[in-house]
């Protein structure tokens, strides 16, 4: 039996979608697929203004853009999360501050934020990982007092929420994934900006169109459209719609198989949790996630890189995650670590996810579930 790591979301629906985009006279994006989507995120999440874009990294340089981030100024962030997240703001010519983590979600620790603070500081960028928030009351409270943009990197976290909120309606803005890994994709990459202060909402669809007024042109409100600021290309294309709305059509059936899995690993492993084998995640109170990985986490790096041999010997893909940023070369260059590294190496290094997937049947989970038991028998 082979158990992949991932296998990319598919409903059946979106070859269909796909055919008829290709068959349409609207290919170039925000065609009648794009505003489905729109319209879907603008009421399920609910939000005031969303944009669809070419991936999350995409979503993220446009918030960039938005709040104007200069040469020497400063933001916020964990070291334990993708580079998409510092790179958007190191492009601009900021410097990324990271700070340390909590080792019961991963997140982003908000006891640290405060004294990473300085007067260059622009924006701090919270990361939801694996879907579970981090703790945004607080979050936006020192952001407030600092006069400070808070953007939600909540590329793991569509359908997963925050006391009653939906991830990435929380801060100023918040950026989605549908890369294939994700819950939902839009054939491979994907992404969605979220604005929640009405102050960038005409700005934001001039930074998308490569720093034309085109949308106002076509919504008739000007008679032509020119260049009046800086942008890039930032629309994706009408057939990416078209299969994410494939998958949007079936996003609730989507979220509880997830969670079912996501159920079944931690029943199935509770006891070696419970003989201090291993570590199983943590969903604080007021936190809903979306299932989005199944993580473990084991007594250090041998015993990880262990474990994932035995695995893989017995046909069955698990993988660790990031290598925290502020070890790396460009992090070194770039970036600089505020306060001290008490949690975010060493549990990065801790951390193993186990395959999770829409349609990973329960054969296959008991047999990842077995193998695992049986390593540490």
């Amino acid at each position: 039996m082979t158990v992949e790591f991932n296998s990319p979301t598919v409903t059946g629906n979106e070859e269909r979608y796909v055919i008829q985009a290709i068959n349409s006279q609207k290919k170039s994006g925000d065609g009648p697929f794009g505003k489905k989507c729109q319209a879907w995120f603008e009421k399920m999440l609910p939000a005031n203004k969303v944009l669809i874009t070419p991936s999350c990294t995409s979503a993220l340089e446009m918030a960039a853009l938005l709040i104007n981030i200069k040469p020497g100024d400063e933001v916020i962030m964990p070291s334990y999360t993708f580079v998409s997240t510092a790179n958007a703001f190191v492009l601009r010519g900021a410097k990324v501050v990271f700070v340390d983590i909590r080792p019961d979600t991963m997140n982003i620790d908000e006891n640290v934020i405060e004294a990473a603070i300085t007067k260059k500081t622009r924006a701090i960028v919270p990361v939801h990982y694996a879907g579970v928030s981090c703790e945004m009351d607080i979050i936006m409270e020192i952001a407030s007092r600092h006069n400070l943009y808070v953007i939600e990197d909540a590329a793991q976290g569509m359908m997963s929420s925050y006391n009653g909120k939906a991830l990435g309606t929380i801060g100023h803005f918040g950026a989605f994934s549908f890369h294939e890994t994700k819950n939902y994709t839009s054939g491979g990459e994907g992404g969605l900006l979220i604005i929640n202060d009405e102050g960038f909402k005409e700005r934001a669809d001039i930074i998308r169109e490569k720093g034309t007024n085109r949308s106002l042109f076509f919504r008739g409100m000007v008679d032509k459209y020119q260049w009046v600021d800086i942008g890039s290309s930032y629309l994706p294309s009408e057939l990416q719609a078209a299969y994410l709305w494939g998958q949007l059509e079936f996003a609730e059936e989507i979220n509880e198989n997830r969670l079912s899995i996501w159920k079944r690993y931690y029943k199935g492993l509770l006891s070696l949790q419970d003989t201090r084998k291993l570590s199983l995640p943590i969903i604080p109170s007021g936190c809903c996630h979306n299932a989005h990985m199944f993580y473990i986490k084991v007594a250090n790096l041998e015993e990880r890189s262990s474990l994932i041999a035995y695995l893989k010997d017995n046909d069955i893909m698990a993988a660790f995650h990031y290598v925290p940023l502020h070890t790396s070369s460009a992090g070194l260059k770039y970036a600089e670590f505020i306060g001290k590294d008490r949690y975010t190496t060493i549990e990065s290094e801790r951390l193993l996810r186990l395959p999770m997937w829409y349609g990973l049947n329960e054969v296959k989970q008991q047999y990842v579930i077995d193998m695992i038991k049986e390593f540490y028998q």
